[in-house]
């Protein structure tokens, strides 16, 4: 058993290796190290080598990739561990819970996406038939820029409101 908790602590997996478990391209693992979101070791022969756990690591990243959490959010979460160790079941329990409340608040930005997508998005073109109903001489602008109905619907809906009431 002791045997076994060595070798796995041990540096001994070549890049090669890790990027074919991991299904990752060798670059994408070096660019995961140069992001500071796993590590290697150097051999005597200056050759990378990894620990089994960044398999857990690349894992992660992949995880938050696909529900669209950002590498720096992901590297965010991971700094939280002591001694950047890879997360356990426990940890893992904790840190995903913040990601679950930015994957609420992508959820409702699609949602409302949908609802816009076909129409006026507040982004200031007024080319098409619903602009002069839904963003009257561009009214949405005073509040914020960009696609406002989708980015920011509270001050869209406060910039039309205003107009609204004025006519």
């Amino acid at each position: 058993m002791k045997t076994e908790k060595l070798l796995r602590d041990e540096p001994n997996l070549s890049v090669g290796k890790v990027a074919t478990r991991a299904d990752v391209a060798v670059s994408a693992l070096h660019f995961y190290e140069n992001k500071g979101l796993i590590r290697s070791w150097r051999n005597n022969g200056n050759q990378r080598r990894y620990k089994k756990d960044v398999l857990r690591r690349i894992a992660i990243i992949k995880a938050g990739q696909k529900m669209g959490i950002t590498l720096g959010e992901i590297k965010d979460t991971l700094d939280t561990l002591p001694d950047s160790r890879t997360p356990t079941k426990e940890d893992w329990a904790k840190l995903s819970t913040a990601w679950q409340m930015k994957l609420d608040e992508k959820i409702a930005y699609m949602q409302r996406l949908r609802s816009y997508v076909d129409g006026c998005i507040g982004c200031g073109c007024l080319s098409m038939k619903s602009c002069p109903i839904y963003n009257p001489g561009d009214i949405v602008a005073t509040q914020a820029n960009g696609a406002v109905w989708l980015d920011e619907p509270d001050k869209a809906n406060k910039a039309k409101s205003c107009y609204d009431n004025e006519n």
